[in-house]
C-alpha cells in the first residue's frame, strides 16, 4: 500500500502534522448556503497556500465548517485560525452582505472559539506504549499490529 500523505520537510525538520479545525458561526446561527460554503472553500485554500499550509479537506453545514490541514510545526494554530476566520469573514460580508445582514448580530460572522484536534498516525495507545518503552526490545506482535494500523506494508 502506498502512503496516501507524504512526509513534508522544513529547513530542519520532517513532519506529518495533521490538524482538524472546526469553526462555528456566532450564536450558532444558520448562515451558510451552498454558494457561501463553496466560496469559503476557495478562501480557506488561498489563505492556507499563503501560509504554506496544505488544505486537505473542507466540509460544512449552515452553522459550522470543518477543515483538515497539514501544517509546518512552526505555524501557530491560533495565528492560522485568526487568518482563516478574518479573511473569510471580510470577504463573505463583502460578497454576501444582503443575505447575511439579517442573520448576523453586530456584524460578527464567527464565534471567537474554535475546536482544534491533532489527527493522523498510529492510535494513541500505540504511541504512548512506544514512548514508555524506549530502550526496551519491542514485542514483535506490537510491531506487526502498529504497521497494520498505520497502513504500512509488512516488513519482509
Amino acid at each position: 500500500m502506498v502512503e496516501k500523505f507524504n512526509w513534508r520537510t522544513g529547513r530542519s525538520c520532517i513532519f506529518k502534522n495533521f490538524v482538524h479545525l472546526v469553526f462555528i458561526t456566532k450564536y450558532r446561527r444558520g448562515v451558510f448556503n451552498k454558494e457561501m460554503l463553496d466560496r469559503l472553500h476557495v478562501l480557506f485554500d488561498e489563505t492556507c497556500k499563503q501560509m504554506d499550509v496544505e488544505l486537505i479537506e473542507f466540509g460544512g453545514e449552515d452553522d459550522h465548517v470543518h477543515i483538515m490541514i497539514c501544517c509546518h510545526p512552526k505555524i501557530a494554530i491560533s495565528n492560522l485560525v485568526g487568518k482563516l476566520k478574518g479573511k473569510s469573514s471580510y470577504f463573505l460580508r463583502q460578497e454576501f452582505w444582503s443575505q447575511l445582514k439579517s442573520k448576523l448580530w453586530g456584524g460578527h460572522l464567527w464565534s471567537p472559539s474554535y475546536c482544534v484536534v491533532s489527527c493522523g498516525g498510529a492510535p494513541l495507545d500505540i504511541v504512548k506504549d512506544y514512548v514508555a518503552n524506549q530502550r526496551k526490545d519491542p514485542d514483535p506482535k506490537n510491531i506487526k499490529r502498529s504497521k497494520l494500523l498505520s497502513g504500512k506494508k509488512r516488513a519482509k
